[in-house]
């Protein structure tokens, strides 16, 4: 995953990246917040899951320690982050500025 993920925020498009956990709650309670802007935002952002608990390598090389984290990529930088519960709004601020 470790390679494919590099590859994947190397990207033009932003690619907005929830790290997240299937036992927690308030990454549950963000799931719709995200599937939301997905379909607003359409191929303007790349949308992708990563489950900490399959993904340990990628949990401590960016330094996740609580979830939900949102992170936001372009060109391999990290643009944004941000740990707990984000809604729509909050979302689309963080996402906008790097269209």
């Amino acid at each position: 995953m470790n390679g494919a993920f590099e590859e994947l925020i190397n990207s033009e498009t932003p690619v907005l990246i929830d790290f997240f956990a299937t036992w927690c709650a308030p990454c549950k309670a963000m799931s719709p917040a995200l599937q939301q802007l997905a379909n607003e935002m359409g191929d303007k952002v790349k949308i992708v899951k990563i489950d900490i608990d399959k993904n340990h390598a990628l949990q401590r090389k960016y330094k996740v320690t609580g979830v939900p984290t949102v992170m936001i990529f372009k060109n391999r930088k990290q643009l944004f982050r941000s740990t707990g519960v984000m809604m729509l709004p909050q979302l689309k601020k963080a996402v906008q500025p790097h269209l």
